[in-house]
């Protein structure tokens, strides 16, 4: 057999990504709106539901929430990890790592603070300016999500968040407000983080107060139907006032392996992979996809679409496909198959895989074989913009904190990114979840750690916020400066 050599494009963006609900903090600072990720409180492990996280939240909480009845209760999405005060010293330690680009997402709150106002908030719009000049500083990219998990919380009060459709205009107004103001600074712009969560979490993939809807499956679904034409106009207006900008969508990858070759097993993961491939299908393909009229047919869904939508969907879809890979799923037709937790959901355990401190099975030559069929099935550009180990870390008493485990998960990842490279795949860079301490997107606590960088902090909010790079900081720097060769 010959030898063959598969190596990182010269242009590779490496970096870290990040959302603003879960590392800015200063949730009521400068005329921002609270969002709903600032009702999401923080709940103990053992007083979890059994898929192991804690999003949902019903009318009857926020209305408690809102009167104050609720002041025993942690929020740690509203402070974060102080981003907003603290953004100069976290941008000059990515910039120590050698980033290319750095992922984050801008809160829709802090530039329309109830999400309907014709004029943006001035206070908001400056704080982005500041970030974006800091990373311009030192040539990082900015990637920047316009939605991350949340929204203003007055949209989903006064217009039951994404299933009413005036929330596109709402929505393609801030796109708008957003692209011309930073058309000088920002090139990389992604619409909807993990479109597909939606259907995991209503709450929190689209602002759906699951209390307030008879069938929450049809809420979901016309509720990203709405994102879908949203995201097509954002990506219009994207393209009309930043030509040279590329915008791209955004998956949960959730790749599924048949347990057995029992052809009962494998259809059952093929229909598993055609709802989660649905929601790119719709985004880079520009339609919905035929095999979708069946599960709407059995799950009584039925998508009201205006005259127009399909049009908009076929004209303006994505320059480029992104995507989350944290593990891979399994299906099994047997009925007392074994589960495992993981990320948004859970499966079937997988005996050839280890699993992280959470239970999320790891699966580094799953990206290999995702990158491939995803590159197949679309022919665009791909950007992993997620991928982490979540895990308890211990600093050591001199402040240093020995996180091989970190490190070999992702040399494993990289190294099956090298070889979907090198068969031929388009990767245009990665970005690892939280290159920095930040708050769980699904539990809300911060002992589930990601970064190459430690915050002192606890899940109740307590610390000093004194940032200290772990091992994995400095073998990250020598990956980006060897562009992958030096794992």
């Amino acid at each position: 057999m010959g030898h063959f050599e598969a190596k990182f494009p010269e242009n590779f963006l490496w970096g870290g990504a990040t959302a603003a609900n879960q590392l800015e903090g200063a949730f009521d600072a400068d005329g921002k709106g609270l969002s709903t990720a600032d009702m999401v409180a923080y709940v103990p492990k053992e007083k979890r539901g059994k898929n192991g996280h804690s999003l949902d939240v019903t009318s009857a909480e926020i209305e408690e929430i809102l009167s104050g009845a609720a002041s025993d209760k942690i929020f740690p999405k509203r402070f974060g990890i102080d981003f907003y005060h603290r953004y100069k010293e976290d941008i000059a330690l990515f910039a120590e790592m050698g980033f290319k680009v750095f992922r984050l997402s801008i809160s829709w709150p802090r530039i329309f603070p109830n999400g309907d106002e014709t004029e943006p908030n001035e206070a908001g719009l400056a704080f982005y300016d500041k970030v974006f000049d800091e990373l311009a500083k030192y040539n990082i990219e900015p990637l920047v999500t316009l939605s991350h998990y949340e929204m203003p919380l007055g949209l989903v009060q006064k217009y039951g968040g994404w299933t009413n459709r005036k929330v596109i205009d709402f929505f393609v107004h801030y796109a708008e407000t957003v692209f011309k103001r930073y058309k000088n600074k920002v090139k990389y712009w992604l619409t909807f983080n993990e479109i597909n969560m939606i259907t995991f979490s209503p709450y929190t993939g689209g602002g759906i107060l699951t209390d307030r809807v008879e069938n929450v499956k049809q809420a979901a679904f016309q509720g990203v139907h709405h994102q879908f034409v949203a995201s097509a106009l954002a990506v219009k207006a994207c393209h009309e006032i930043i030509p040279d900008a590329k915008i791209g969508c955004m998956l949960a990858r959730l790749e599924v392996y048949p347990e057995t070759c029992n052809p009962d097993d494998v259809l059952k993961a093929l229909k598993e992979d055609q709802l989660n491939l649905f929601f790119t299908d719709v985004q880079v393909r520009g339609a919905y996809p035929s095999y979708m009229k069946r599960y709407f047919a059995e799950n009584n869904i039925h998508i009201e679409k205006l005259p127009g939508d399909d049009a908009i969907l076929k004209q303006y879809t994505v320059d480029f496909l992104s995507f989350s890979y944290y593990m891979t799923l399994v299906a099994s037709t047997k009925d007392d198959a074994e589960e495992v937790s993981g990320n948004l959901i859970g499966g079937v355990k997988n005996p050839y895989l280890e699993s992280s401190d959470w239970g999320w099975q790891i699966d580094p030559v799953g990206l290999r074989i995702t990158l491939n069929k995803l590159y197949d099935r679309y022919q665009v550009p791909l950007f992993i913009v997620e991928n982490g180990l979540g895990a308890y870390d211990k600093v050591e008493e001199d402040g240093s904190i020995h996180d091989d485990y970190r490190i070999d998960y992702l040399r494993k990842h990289i190294e099956q990114m090298k070889e979907a490279i090198g068969d031929g795949v388009e990767l245009m860079g990665y970005t690892t979840w939280g290159p920095i301490d930040l708050v769980s997107a699904s539990t809300s606590e911060m002992s589930k750690r990601y970064g190459f960088i430690y915050v002192d902090q606890d899940d109740f909010g307590n610390g000093t916020l004194k940032r200290l790079r772990k091992d994995s900081f400095y073998w990250y720097k020598k990956v980006i400066e060897t562009n992958g060769e030096e794992l």
